[in-house]
């Protein structure tokens, strides 16, 4: 699988973050170790900034959490892949880790195969490089592009175009909207979304769906303040509308 991606680590356990280093370089990875969450974030401000294509984020960090380093990171605009590899097991900690905007979230300690398996998903997701999109209860959707408004959606090589401008959206904000676009017209309760698209238990306190559908709102919507195609129905969850009505 010799692509040479580059993965970054940040890690303040040492063996830990060694042992991650030689198995990625096993597979072919090029991988730099960071012990300090400060230091991670000073990389992303260098010019020019590291050709990285995926964080392994640890959470306990000096200088500076893995959550506030994330949703730093997010706030910069740089949207890469982050994997959170954390020892804390809470459901209210994973939320808290989509909240500030990571993709994957895998507890301490981890099998192997299935961290490296989450990497190259979430590479293959970031690189557009997959086959067919499949909604998260495994449908695929009809066709490889989806169109709505003035909007189209690749959902092969992750290409989005609103209103004649390429817009970019992460694999999370993707899988959202691809649940939405295969369960159109229909409300979709905040907990199903939280077990569906955020694979959490669907009574986990989160603003992570708010969130997330607001940046849809951003992206998509020509008004985000007064949306027409990504509804929120109150006491009851969210609903996508392809084509609004011209009355609506």
């Amino acid at each position: 699988m010799s692509d040479s991606r580059h993965i970054l680590i940040v890690e303040d356990e040492h063996h830990l973050a060694v042992g991650i280093k030689y198995n990625l370089e096993a597979e072919d990875y090029r991988v730099t170790m960071v012990n300090d969450g400060r230091k991670a974030l000073q990389l992303f401000h260098n010019d020019p900034p590291p050709d990285v294509d995926l964080i392994v984020l640890d959470l306990m960090l000096p200088g500076m959490s893995g959550y506030a380093l994330c949703e730093q990171l997010r706030k910069d605009g740089i949207n890469i892949p982050i994997l959170i590899l954390s020892a804390r097991t809470l459901a209210e900690d994973k939320a808290r880790g989509f909240d500030v905007g990571a993709n994957q979230y895998l507890v301490k300690p981890f099998e192997l195969e299935e961290l490296l398996s989450r990497i190259k998903n979430l590479l293959t997701i970031g690189n557009s490089r997959f086959a067919r999109p499949e909604t998260t209860d495994g449908e695929a959707i009809e066709g490889d592009q989806y169109e709505f408004g003035d909007c189209k959606i690749d959902f092969r090589t992750y290409e989005v175009q609103v209103r004649g401008e390429a817009a970019r959206l992460t694999a999370l904000q993707m899988k959202l909207l691809r649940y939405f676009i295969a369960n159109e017209g229909r409300v979709i309760p905040r907990h199903e979304l939280l077990e569906n698209v955020w694979e959490m238990p669907g009574n986990v306190q989160t603003r992570a769906p708010d969130q997330f559908i607001s940046l849809l709102r951003k992206t998509f919507e020509q008004d985000p303040a007064s949306p027409r195609h990504f509804l929120t129905i109150r006491d009851a969850g969210y609903r996508f509308i392809a084509t609004p009505q011209e009355n609506a």
